[in-house]
């Protein structure tokens, strides 16, 4: 409070223009909402994005990825990284820029699928072998693990 002793009023300011959304500080509001809107990143639903975890909780995850809002993401959804700290860069899938609480609906499960299956499709049109980890056996043949998409072993050799 004491810092607020020493600033000195606007003394042209016009408070009825403020007050009637008409201008501020020289400039529309529409003005200024250009200006904010220019400074945000330009995002599509349906798009895998790098974001920064901001926040971390027993049971959610805050991430960042530039845009208005912040979206959280369920921490079981970093399960298989447990080293995972405010500061990291993560794939984001953006399922909706806004739901009905205006909030950013975010997924990282499906973006680690979504990149997974660029890979796989890469490899296809390459026409690269690629490995897969078995991980177990069943009746119908053996479970393996490509890019982090399990599928029956069977399956994918009949595909190719």
């Amino acid at each position: 409070m004491e810092n607020l002793k020493n600033v000195a009023p606007i003394e042209d300011f016009n408070w009825d223009a403020y007050e009637n959304g008409e201008s501020f500080a020289g400039a529309s509001h529409e003005e200024l909402e250009k200006a904010y809107d220019g400074t945000l990143n330009k995002v599509n639903d349906r798009e895998v994005v790098d974001g920064t975890v901001i926040a971390m909780n027993k049971r959610e995850v805050v991430v960042n990825i530039g845009y208005k809002s912040d979206g959280i993401i369920p921490l079981n959804e970093f399960r298989y990284n447990p080293d995972l700290k405010v500061g990291d860069t993560v794939e984001v899938y953006i399922e909706n820029q806004e739901d009905k609480k205006g909030q950013l609906v975010l997924s990282h499960r499906k973006a680690r699928a979504t990149r997974s299956w660029d890979r796989v499709n890469a490899a296809l049109e390459n026409e690269e072998i690629i490995k897969g980890y078995i991980k177990c056996r069943t009746k119908g043949g053996m479970i393996v693990d490509v890019f982090g998409i399990e599928d029956i072993l069977g399956r994918v050799l009949r595909s190719t």
